[in-house]
């Protein structure tokens, strides 16, 4: 069986990408060879054939799921789906909104990404925000508190 050659330039290039974009996961294929980098591990897996069992990769700990204590309150904003919430509409711009901020009916509260698709979350009633009760690239699951307003 041929030794198989690893490309380390490749691999830096792939967890720059990584930084730079802030995925936790990348891969590139060629034929039968591909290269994972996991932001998890920063572990490469290459030339793996396709029909491999899956690999177990750890996952890093997330922080705890926000607690339900703001769930039974009138204005509290629940995630209507499992994705991963994005605070900013871009890494480099402002928050959609900040504690203390008042917000209009309709008006775009936070974004959660689920199956590469951006959903943009309104703010179901005008009021202040008194709460936000998830952080920026979290994973939240349908019925999550997001946003408590008042």
């Amino acid at each position: 069986m041929p030794k198989f050659q690893v490309d380390k330039p490749l691999i830096r290039e792939l967890g720059e990408l990584l930084d730079e974009n802030n995925l936790t996961e990348i891969e590139l294929c060629d034929g039968n060879r591909s290269v994972r980098v996991s932001r998890a591990t920063m572990a490469a897996a290459a030339g793996l054939p396709q029909t491999a069992a899956p690999q177990i990769v750890p996952v890093a700990e997330t922080p705890p799921a926000p607690a339900q204590n703001g769930a039974d309150h009138p204005g509290a904003v629940t995630s209507p789906m499992v994705g991963t919430i994005y605070l900013a509409p871009q890494p480099d711009v402002d928050a959609f909104i900040k504690v203390g901020d008042q917000v209009t009916q309709g008006q775009t509260l936070l974004i959660i990404e689920a199956m590469k698709v951006m959903n943009q979350i309104p703010a179901p009633q005008a009021g202040v925000v008194k709460e936000i009760a998830v952080q920026n690239a979290q994973p939240v699951e349908f019925g999550d508190v997001l946003v408590i307003l008042e």
